[in-house]
């Protein structure tokens, strides 16, 4: 550890905040840990797929893989306050998420085993494509720090200011370091969560310990090949397949789902893989009881040719069965009540398979 001022290249940008002894740093250099992002050092703006990837994909991937659901910076400092610079193309507003979720930091103060919430960096109403906002602490202490990126905003660059003389050093380091990957729609992107740390995925992140790579995209998981041959080579724990609600029709899934699977299990004969259907489930839709079939046959396939390492969660089960009507904020984007029960229920299962 060193003081922030000892890192090379810090910066002191025009600021709107009037602290004399404030330096900011760029989180692409040392000492933070960037997790959650496609090589997040060496693109210009950050990103969750491979542009090439992205490209061979449909529409909605080619703009949600901007978005940076799942992406964290950790450090540790104790520095009496802590602000952010944000610079984005645009921010993210939605008439059914809150500007936090969509295109805020939340900030989680980790300790061994645990993580906890401390505050929240978002934007003002009528910012644009850049923000600033400054946080203080009531003790002098070292902290080790969580920030999560916004689930549903494009960003281009973040600065983290600090006290000048403060010591700056790594964050603390996942117990599971190769990470859990999600593949989905819109409620694996984090729609609709009030504060990014709490998607399901985050939670459980939180729960396990472990490190995660979202690859949520919303109205966009077509269960594309390409998506399955990069998915497919990547180092991860657990694959969490989460693609339902996207198939624009029962046939589409029918035409994708196992051939999805496959494609991953071909290269990963030994990944434990958990399917999952959609949470917002009802006894009298045909599609939705029809769709859970195909998953699960997808599933029952794997059983019946000896693979030992798959997992099926009924979304029907997710969102539990006493005030089920409170975990959503329409009818289909889970709340925070939402996503707890989901994280719980899910993480379950990846607890014990990691």
């Amino acid at each position: 550890m060193k003081k922030a001022n000892e890192y090379f290249e810090e910066l002191r940008p025009k600021t709107n905040l009037d602290d004399k002894d404030l330096i900011y740093l760029d989180i692409r250099k040392e000492p933070f840990d960037l997790y959650g992002l496609y090589d997040p050092i060496n693109q210009p703006v950050f990103k969750r797929l491979p542009d090439e990837v992205a490209n061979q994909c449909n529409f909605g991937v080619k703009k949600h893989y901007l978005h940076t659901s799942g992406g964290r910076i950790r450090f540790c400092t104790d520095s009496l306050y802590l602000c952010i610079q944000v610079y984005t193309p645009e921010i993210y507003r939605m008439n059914h998420m809150t500007l936090l979720g969509s295109s805020g930091f939340d900030i989680y103060e980790d300790f061994t085993g645990r993580s906890v919430f401390l505050s929240r960096f978002t934007p003002e109403v009528d910012s644009k494509d850049w923000y600033e906002m400054r946080i203080r602490f009531d003790e002098h202490k070292m902290r080790y720090l969580t920030l999560n990126f916004p689930l549903y905003n494009s960003v281009d660059k973040v600065y983290i200011g600090l006290q000048e003389g403060a010591i700056l050093g790594k964050g603390m380091q996942y117990k599971h370091k190769i990470p859990v990957v999600y593949y989905g729609s819109s409620i694996t992107q984090g729609g609709c969560a009030s504060r990014p740390g709490n998607s399901y995925q985050g939670i459980i992140s939180r729960m396990c310990d472990t490190d995660y790579i979202n690859l949520g995209f919303s109205g966009s998981a077509l269960g594309e090949q390409a998506m399955a041959e990069y998915i497919s080579d990547m180092d991860m724990s657990v694959f969490v397949l989460d693609y339902d609600h996207n198939a624009p029709s029962i046939e589409h899934l029918i035409n994708t789902h196992e051939k999805f699977f496959n494609i991953i299990r071909n290269k990963k004969p030994d990944l434990p893989v958990i399917f999952i259907s959609k949470p917002d489930f009802s006894d009298y839709s045909f599609d939705k009881i029809k769709r859970r079939d195909i998953i699960y046959k997808t599933y029952m396939s794997a059983v019946e040719k000896g693979d030992k390492n798959v997992y099926f969660i009924d979304g029907r089960s997710l969102f539990g069965d006493d005030y089920t009507d409170c975990c959503t904020v329409d009818g289909c984007h889970p709340n925070d009540l939402g996503f707890l029960r989901m994280a719980k229920k899910i993480g379950q299962m990846v607890k014990e398979l990691i």
